[in-house]
């Protein structure tokens, strides 16, 4: 009998699933250029892995309380979704063998994502990934942001499974801290941004892909670690 030490796997979205935030940054690049807004790489570094409420206070401060951000952002998504959006976001290299794998043995897969609930479902559901979850739970479903915990806590009590008996597979800071705090047992799969001391000391492990995910957890789940 298989004595595996983990019940599930919540993962993170952008940046883990879908290689999208440097396209949005890409995007956001294009917008304050033509807006003469400074610094917006350095800005969107500070943002990721946090919810929409969140970015925008983030902006606000950075750049005044005029700052006209949700003029620059509706602009901004409207170019990231002509060129990304019905399918043409690109997954990240893995993603389907890992969730075949954990379909196939019973453990069960959330999704903990900063993003509003109506687009991660559509992005989801334009790539043909959205039946491999048993819970999903976005950034407007709570009302803190990572770094606060409350989200992976929400989507272990949906799941009915406690959060130390759960991975979380995230790539940004505020996503490790939150999952930390959630006393789940955190993966980073660095994206934008490298891991440093912090993130090494509060991860379970820092993997370079999905594949070697996978690859761990299957030593895991047969014991053979």
């Amino acid at each position: 009998m298989i004595q595996r030490d983990f019940d599930a796997v919540i993962f993170d979205m952008d940046g883990v699933i879908f290689d999208s935030e440097r396209l949005v940054v890409e995007c956001w690049v294009e917008t304050a250029a033509k807006y003469n807004i400074p610094n917006i790489e350095e800005a969107c570094a500070e943002c990721v892995g946090i919810n929409a409420a969140a970015t925008r206070e983030k902006m606000k401060l950075r750049y005044g309380q005029d700052f006209p951000y949700d003029e620059y952002k509706a602009e901004m998504s409207a170019l990231f979704h002509s060129r990304y959006g019905e399918g043409r976001l690109p997954m990240k290299k893995g993603i389907k063998e890992l969730l075949k794998f954990l379909k196939e043995n019973d453990i069960r897969i959330a999704l903990a994502s900063s993003t509003r609930e109506a687009v991660v479902k559509q992005e989801l559901k334009d790539a043909g990934l959205l039946n491999y979850f048993d819970a999903v739970i976005c950034g407007d479903m709570v009302s803190r942001s990572k770094p606060a915990p409350d989200i992976f806590l929400k989507a272990a009590e949906s799941l009915q499974i406690i959060p130390e008996r759960c991975y979380v597979i995230e790539d940004s800071y505020n996503g490790i801290k939150a999952a930390h705090s959630a006393n789940m047992r955190p993966l980073m799969v660095p994206d934008m941004l490298p891991p440093n001391k912090e993130m090494e000391e509060l991860s379970e492990y820092i993997l370079p892909s999905l594949i070697e995910v996978k690859e761990y957890l299957m030593a895991h789940f047969f014991n053979l670690c």
